[in-house]
């Protein structure tokens, strides 16, 4: 199993990161518009993007404005991902009043699948940056790309 971690500086304070991850109208805005969201311990965590692929797992833990913790897992079985086998949490940290510096580590991923979520968590949160900034992330590049499956990925 292999960590995926990215780290950013988003000038914006942790409050307005923190309902990204949370609301589910926000989190539309630069992840996925269909999300159910109940950010409450065992609460229901899901996504269905454009191009029909979904995530499902559930909240673990919630801290407001400073940590979340999430299970995470794609409905579609081919992608040998099942809903909430992997972790993926969200530590916010205030570097002063109006800015934060976000770290995620997505755990419990084989290499070739987190070489693929690397991607996929980088291009999510350039788009979670810009709006956290107040800034339309614009069209989703990766609306029409489907979620890749292990024979895709060169894993088997």
């Amino acid at each position: 199993m292999k960590l995926v971690a990215q780290e950013l500086t988003i000038a914006a304070p942790a409050h307005v990161i923190y309902e990204l991850f949370t609301d589910p109208t926000a989190f539309g805005e630069w992840m996925a518009a269909d999300a159910t969201l109940e950010p409450v311990a065992g609460g229901t965590v899901r996504w269905t993007h454009a191009n029909g692929d979904t995530v499902s797992g559930q909240y673990v833990e919630l801290v407001p404005h400073h940590r979340i913790v999430f299970t995470y897992g794609w409905e579609r079985t081919d992608v040998e991902i099942p809903p909430g086998s992997t972790t993926v949490t969200i530590t916010l940290t205030p570097l002063d009043a109006d800015t934060t510096h976000l770290r995620l580590e997505h755990d419990g991923l084989h290499d070739h699948a987190a070489d693929a979520h690397t991607g996929g968590w980088h291009h999510y949160l350039t788009r979670l940056h810009r709006r956290a900034e107040g800034h339309d992330p614009g069209p989703d590049a990766l609306a029409s790309s489907r979620v890749p499956t292990p024979a895709e990925l060169g894993g088997r």
